[in-house]
Order: C-alpha cells, then structure tokens, then sequence
C-alpha cells in the first residue's frame, strides 16, 4: 500500500546513507522506531550546503528538508523492511542552520512534514520541533530526526 503510494506521487527512494560518525542510523525499541538525524544527501551526494536565508533560500530549505525526509523514509524501510508496518509517525525533530534575521524554520521543516503526510496520509501527522541553529555537520542546511510507531 504504501509502495503504491510512492509510486502514485512518483518517488523513489534514495539508498539509506551510511552513518558519518559513531552512530546507527535507526534503532527499533519495541514498537517504536528512532531514527538518526538525516541529512540532505541523496546516494552519497550532498545537495544543498550553506545557511537558510543566506546561500540557501527558504524554498530551497523546504526542498533540503524533502530530501532529509526521503533519507529518514529509506532508513526507516531498510530497518523494518515493509513501510506498511508503519502505524504513525509519531515526532519530528528538525534543525535548521539559519542567519539570525530569518525566521521562518517551520516552514522550511514543512518539507519533510508534508511528504510525511503524502506518504502515509493520516498516519503522517505528527507532532514535531523546528530549531534554528547556526551550524549544522559538514555544511548542511538542515537535519531531521524521526520517532515512528510501527505494527507488530
């Protein structure tokens, strides 16, 4: 179903990055499921660098924070293999490496909250957090970490 679902709006995932530090990129505890912070990298390749409202305007945060969106989706599937296991999304966490006059970071987090809810419909919304920062590892302009209920 939710394979369907990603093929209906055209996604494909990208391959699950691999950890830059001492790390695991996911970690199933019962039910739920803790997601490592993602970036906006896309097999391997980072693509988008700066701060938001300086190299890096708020439309192009919002498609950095998709891109992170789609990494947290391809960690989550690669660690409980079938995304229709997923009963909700519970919280996202997003920082956002900003100037101090921009301050519009939910709406850049909106990038990865809106694919949440494409892809899993009601199951998609969540409660989440927006943090502006002024540096985020190795020049990104965002990174998001997931919580998620999964089925049994």
């Amino acid at each position: 179903m939710v394979e369907e679902k990603l093929k209906q709006l055209g996604i494909t995932l990208p391959e699950a990055p691999q950890p830059i530090a001492s790390y695991v990129p996911a970690k199933v505890i019962g039910n739920m499921v803790y997601i490592s912070g993602q970036g906006p990298i896309i097999n391997g390749i980072q693509m988008y660098t700066g701060k938001v409202g300086k190299e890096c305007t708020k439309e192009e945060g919002y498609q950095a924070a998709r891109l992170c969106g789609l990494n947290l989706i391809a960690q989550l599937k690669k660690v409980i293999g079938d995304l229709d296991r997923v009963k909700e999304i519970v919280h996202l966490k997003g920082f956002i490496a900003s100037t101090t006059d921009f301050f519009e970071q939910p709406t850049v987090i909106n990038g990865a909250s809106d694919l949440m809810i494409e892809i899993f419909g009601e199951a998609g919304k969540h409660t989440r957090c927006a943090l502006g920062t002024n540096v985020l590892p190795t020049d990104i302009p965002v990174e998001i970490e997931l919580v998620v209920e999964i089925k049994g």
